[in-house]
C-alpha cells in the first residue's frame, strides 16, 4: 500500500510540475505574440472566468472522496458520482451565466468579451468531469487522470505553439486552445469512467442532492472566496490604469502565481507524512511549525532570487515590451513569499477538518482584500495593486497563525475530525 501511495503521489507531482512548466511557456508565448495590450485583454477575460468558475466547485473532492472510500459497492459509488456530477454541472452553468451577466454589465473590449465566453466553456467541462478524478483518488489510482490531463495539456501547448510560430495574434484563437484542452480532457475522463463503470444512469434523488450540497456548502464558500481574492485586484485595476500597464501587472502576477504554486506542491508532498499521519494535535502542530519555518526560508530565498533576476526573467519570458513588469516583479516576489508560510500553516487547518474555520479565514481575507484594493488601486494604480496583494497575503498568514495558536490551547490535545 505504501508503494502504491508513493507512486500515486509521484504521478500527481509530475502532472503538477509539468503543468507549471507548460503554463509558464504558454503565457510567455501569449505575451510575445499578443503584446501588452492584447495580452491585457486576455488576462482580464481570464480573471472574469476564474472568479465565475468558483460556482462549479460545489461538492468538491473533500466531500466525495471519503464517501467513495466507504462505499465498496460499484452501484453505490456510481449513484454518488452521478449526483455529485449533476451538482457540479448546475454550478458550472450558473458560473457561465455569471460570466454573461458580468460582460453585459461591464461591456468590455470585444477581444475580452469573446475570449471570456470561450474561456468559460472549460467551466462546463472541468468540474463535472472532474468527479472522475475524485473517483480515482478514492482508489489511490491517479495515473490515468495524470495521463489524460497531460495529453490534453499537450494539445493546448501544440495549438499555442502553432499559433505563435504562424505569427497569429488573435486573442480568441489562443483562448480556443484552452477550450480544446478542457473538452478533450473531459471527454477522455468520461470515456474512461464509462468503460469501467458501465452501469445505467440512476434516477435523481433529491434528498441525496440536498445532502451533498449541504455537506460541501462551507468548503464551497471558502473556495469561492479564495478565487475572488486571487483576481479581484485585476477587475478593479483594468479600469484604473492604461491597458499596457494592466498587461504588465497581469504578466507579473502570472509569475507570482507559478511561484506560489511551488509552495502548494511542496505542502501537498510533505504534509501526508509530516502532519496528516499524526493522530495527536500537539504533534501535528509542532510539525506544522517546522514546516512553516522551512517553507518560509525557502520562500524568502526564492523571492530574493526572483527579485535579483527579475530583469532577466521578464526579458526571457515576455520580451522588451514588458519592461514595466520588472520592478513590479521585484516587489511582488517578496509579497508572494508570505504565501509559503500561510500554505504551510494551513496544513493544520486541513488536518483538523473544520470547514467553518476555513470559511471564516477566507471571509476575513476577502473583506480585507476588497477594502485594500478599492482604496489603494484608484490612488496608486499598479503599485496599489501590489500593496493590496501584499496586505491580502499577510492577512491570510495572520489568520492561519491565529488558528495555529488557538489549536495549541485545545484541551483534548488531539485533532478533531469532522464527520464527512
Amino acid at each position: 500500500m505504501r508503494a502504491r501511495i508513493a507512486v500515486n503521489l509521484l504521478w500527481m507531482l509530475t502532472e503538477r510540475g509539468l503543468g507549471i512548466l507548460v503554463g509558464i511557456g504558454v503565457v510567455a508565448m501569449l505575451a510575445r505574440a499578443l503584446g501588452p495590450e492584447a495580452f491585457a485583454h486576455f488576462q482580464y477575460a481570464q480573471a472574469i472566468v476564474l472568479i465565475a468558475s468558483s460556482a462549479a466547485l460545489i461538492c468538491g473532492a473533500e466531500i466525495v472522496v471519503p464517501r467513495l472510500v466507504a462505499m465498496p459497492s460499484p452501484a453505490d459509488q456510481h449513484r454518488l458520482i452521478t449526483h455529485a456530477a449533476l451538482l457540479r454541472l448546475a454550478g458550472a452553468l450558473a458560473g457561465y451565466l455569471l460570466i454573461g451577466v458580468f460582460l453585459l454589465i461591464k461591456q468590455p473590449n470585444p477581444d475580452s468579451w469573446t475570449t471570456a465566453l470561450l474561456l468559460g466553456i472549460p467551466i462546463l467541462c472541468r468540474e463535472p468531469a472532474g468527479i472522475v478524478t475524485a473517483w480515482m483518488q478514492s482508489a489511490t489510482h491517479n495515473r490515468p487522470t495524470s495521463i489524460i490531463n497531460l495529453t490534453a495539456l499537450s494539445l493546448r501547448l501544440g495549438v499555442v505553439v502553432t499559433l505563435f510560430v504562424a505569427g497569429i495574434a488573435i486573442v480568441p484563437a489562443f483562448a480556443a486552445a484552452f477550450t480544446a484542452e478542457a473538452i478533450v480532457a473531459a471527454a477522455l475522463l468520461l470515456r474512461y469512467y464509462r468503460k469501467r463503470m458501465p452501469l445505467p444512469w440512476p434516477q435523481i434523488e433529491w434528498p441525496l442532492l440536498r445532502e451533498l450540497f449541504a455537506s460541501g456548502a462551507l468548503l464551497w464558500v471558502s473556495f469561492a472566496f479564495m478565487m475572488i481574492i486571487r483576481r479581484f485586484d485585476q477587475l478593479i485595476l483594468e479600469s484604473a490604469v492604461p491597458t499596457a500597464d494592466f498587461g504588465a501587472y497581469a504578466a507579473c502576477m502570472q509569475i507570482a502565481d507559478n511561484f506560489a504554486l511551488v509552495a502548494s506542491v511542496m505542502a501537498a508532498g510533505i504534509a501526508p507524512a509530516m502532519v496528516y499521519s499524526k493522530p495527536r494535535l500537539a504533534d501535528a502542530r509542532r510539525n506544522v511549525a517546522r514546516l512553516a519555518l522551512g517553507m518560509g526560508v525557502l520562500g524568502l530565498c526564492g523571492a530574493a532570487t526572483l527579485a535579483l533576476s527579475a530583469s532577466w526573467i521578464v526579458h526571457l519570458l515576455y520580451g522588451q515590451a514588458f519592461a514595466a513588469t520588472i520592478d513590479l516583479l521585484r516587489l511582488t516576489a517578496f509579497a508572494t513569499s508570505l504565501l509559503f508560510i500561510d500554505i504551510a500553516l494551513s496544513v493544520l487547518l486541513a488536518h483538523m477538518r473544520r470547514p467553518p474555520w476555513f470559511a471564516v479565514k477566507w471571509g476575513v481575507v476577502l473583506a480585507v482584500t476588497i477594502v485594500a484594493d478599492l482604496v489603494l488601486i484608484p490612488r496608486f494604480g499598479m503599485l496599489g495593486a501590489v500593496a493590496g496583494y501584499a496586505i491580502s497575503n499577510m492577512t491570510a498568514l495572520l489568520c492561519s497563525a491565529t488558528v495555529w495558536y488557538l489549536a495549541g490551547r485545545h484541551p483534548a490535545g488531539r485533532a478533531e475530525r469532522a464527520v464527512t
